[in-house]
């Protein structure tokens, strides 16, 4: 039988691959499975976005190939005039600012293949969105971990990257609001990050793609407003979180255009673009909709409910600013995995192990707010109850 490609053999198996199995088996044997898992939003997109992609689906012009060079002409100017709202960042779509992405996922992955050659260094945070170390590895590179460390604010020590790492990398991701931690970043953080970019050069992605997804007023900023991110950055997010999107796979790229034209070549050689009805209901929702505020009010209630009942068991974790997640230590005695394998066949509750985003999220897990069909935090309240009643959690 042919052979995969060696680049495969560094590869681990995608992590919510394993997780979808393991539910899928537990569903299968006849769990009352409660699923903190994947972050995927669990309410629909709002009604005038539908609407807005039957328009646009009616007419004949959005049903053949999108042949523009960044994307759909009115979706790049409305992700233009969205950083210009959101964060007075001006971005000229024309002079190719903007680039539209089949969701963020593909262009963070496509980025590392459009820089990295067999033998270049990415900088890759950890724990981190597995993407940034795999594509790094597909494409033949070598990842140098950041690791984000509690006691850092789960921000990356510049200053603790050798400087022989630093003069040899080539590329740098960086994810605020965070996923898993959902630590967030600062201005001052992002400044650190611009001069040291600046003096190894080096491209510095931002995935920014719970940027939207804030609670108790905080607002995430971005990081091209930061003086100097324009000349050496790119920041990717996608309308997936903000709007109940993940399935039109719908994101972009914004930020330095020489970078974004060597991402833009290599899509090119890969993809057609989406089906351009999207694209327009995708600015339909940039220019007419500031996300969806009753999800968000949703998961700020579902995330006071679940810390207040995880710290009710001897946990004592904050209230978290942003993002989908909660990212909290196993308790005494345990790995994370062990942990995760116990909640489900224990308490019928998944979870995700800390360590599936990399050695540095061992001894933590992550759970999600998106928990499908909880409306009032009832399912979350009774998957705590079966930790209680199920599980010996001794602090």
């Amino acid at each position: 039988m042919v052979q995969l490609a060696k680049r495969f053999d560094s590869i681990p198996p995608y992590l919510f691959g394993e997780i979808a199995r393991a539910k899928a088996k537990a569903l299968a044997e006849g769990a009352d499975l409660i699923d903190f898992g994947n972050g995927d939003p669990d309410q629909p997109t709002p009604q005038p976005i539908i609407d807005a992609l039957c328009r646009a689906a009616n007419d004949p012009i959005t049903h053949r190939y999108d042949e523009s060079d960044f994307g759909w002409p009115e979706y790049v100017s409305a992700v233009a005039n969205w950083y210009k709202k959101r964060f007075g960042v001006t971005l000229d779509a024309s002079k190719g600012e903007v680039l539209q992405l089949i969701g963020s996922k593909e262009g963070l992955a496509h980025l590392a293949w459009a820089y990295i050659d067999p033998g270049d260094i990415s900088l890759v945070p950890e724990p981190g969105y597995t993407v940034y170390k795999v594509n790094t590895l597909m494409a033949g590179g070598t990842p140098h971990i950041m690791p984000l460390l509690p006691e850092n604010g789960y921000l990356p020590d510049l200053s603790a990257i050798p400087s022989d790492v630093a003069r040899k990398a080539k590329l740098m991701y960086l994810n605020y609001p965070n996923n898993p931690t959902s630590a967030v970043a600062t201005m001052d953080f992002y400044l650190d990050v611009v001069e040291f970019a600046k003096q190894n050069d080096i491209i510095v992605c931002h995935d920014s793609a719970y940027s939207e997804v804030t609670f108790d007023g905080y607002k995430a900023p971005s990081f091209l407003q930061t003086p100097g991110a324009m000349d050496i950055g790119i920041e990717m997010n996608s309308l997936s979180k903000a709007y109940n999107m993940t399935g039109w796979r719908l994101g972009w790229a914004a930020g330095n255009a020489d970078i974004i034209k060597g991402l833009n070549k290599m899509k090119a050689n890969i993809d057609s673009k989406q089906f351009p009805a999207l694209a327009l209901a995708g600015a339909y929702a940039l220019e007419n909709m500031a996300g969806d505020p009753k999800t968000i009010a949703l998961y700020q209630k579902r995330r006071d409910i679940l810390v207040d009942a995880l710290n009710s068991l001897g946990w004592k974790l904050p209230k978290t600013k942003a993002t989908l997640y909660i990212w909290a230590p196993v308790p005494p005695g345990y790995k994370s995995i062990d942990f995760a394998k116990m909640m489900l066949e224990k308490a019928g509750v998944l979870i995700i192990p800390g360590i599936g985003y990399g050695p540095y999220g061992e001894g933590y897990f992550r759970m999600s707010l998106t928990v499908s069909g909880d409306k009032d935090g009832e399912l979350i309240t009774k998957a705590v109850e079966r930790m209680k009643a199920n599980l010996e959690i001794n602090w």
